[in-house]
């Protein structure tokens, strides 16, 4: 029995990034720590700016993949950037508990 890969959506990627961005902030703000080097290293310059530079990339990822019919890339990406999501609702809910 197999099953139908899932269908990508930039929406869900687009709503993703919205949400990783607020919530990166939120959790800075509360005291969290960017948990990828290269992320923090972007944070450097400022926490909206590096997130916003962060973005452009991720979109820039996600453009090439939708240009090169690469669909189960951004079926992964939308997987990765929710678990991200979900990661720093986490960080932001034990640091918000403290």
């Amino acid at each position: 029995m197999t099953r139908e890969f899932p269908a990508p959506s930039i929406g869900a990627f687009l709503s993703l990034q919205i949400l990783d961005v607020l919530t990166t902030l939120i959790g800075l703000r509360l005291g969290a720590q960017e948990g990828s080097s290269f992320i923090g290293h972007l944070l450097q310059s400022g926490p909206l700016s590096g997130l916003i530079v962060s973005k452009i990339l991720a979109a820039v990822l996600a453009a090439v993949a939708v240009f090169l019919n690469r669909k189960r890339i951004l079926v992964f990406l939308n997987f990765w950037f929710a678990a991200v999501v979900g990661w720093n609702l986490i960080a932001i809910v034990l640091l918000y508990a403290r």
